[in-house]
């Protein structure tokens, strides 16, 4: 269902200080339907493959070693345009730059622990989601 599912992740920062359940119940609130979920602490490996796109960037080396930090909790949703639905629920990266009323703007610390991440593309919304889930684990 291509354009109707997305990945999301609640990241160490915000699943470690109890944050999970009140930004699950957001999206949910903005009409998202959880169809996948599960607690895990990403490996060094895992995190790096994961971020790879990101590999030779600064921010890179600090992205791995935080992600790494703590659970996680990676889920895919669905909603109709679910990868824009969720970037707009979502906010800006940097919270202080983050609409009202967002997951970023309500749990986020700073840009760099920044509560969730939230694939940026129908194509990466498929890789990310296959990352974490098999097909079997999808609820629809």
């Amino acid at each position: 269902m291509a354009g109707h599912r997305t990945l999301t992740i609640i990241k160490p920062d915000a699943f470690n200080t109890g944050k999970a359940g009140n930004i699950l119940a957001l999206l949910e609130a903005k009409g998202f339907t959880l169809i996948a979920a599960r607690v895990m602490q990403l490996t060094q490996e895992q995190a790096g493959e994961f971020y790879a796109v990101h590999k030779g960037r600064p921010f890179y080396g600090e992205l791995v070693e935080f992600m790494t930090s703590g659970y996680c909790m990676p889920m895919v949703l669905e909603k109709a345009e679910a990868v824009l639905a969720l970037r707009e629920a979502i906010g800006a990266t940097d919270p202080a730059e983050a609409a009202a009323g967002t997951v970023r703007k309500l749990y986020a610390e700073s840009k760099g622990r920044n509560a969730i991440h939230a694939s940026d593309s129908d194509e990466n919304a498929a890789r990310e989601s296959t990352f974490f889930f098999a097909e079997t684990d999808l609820i629809r």
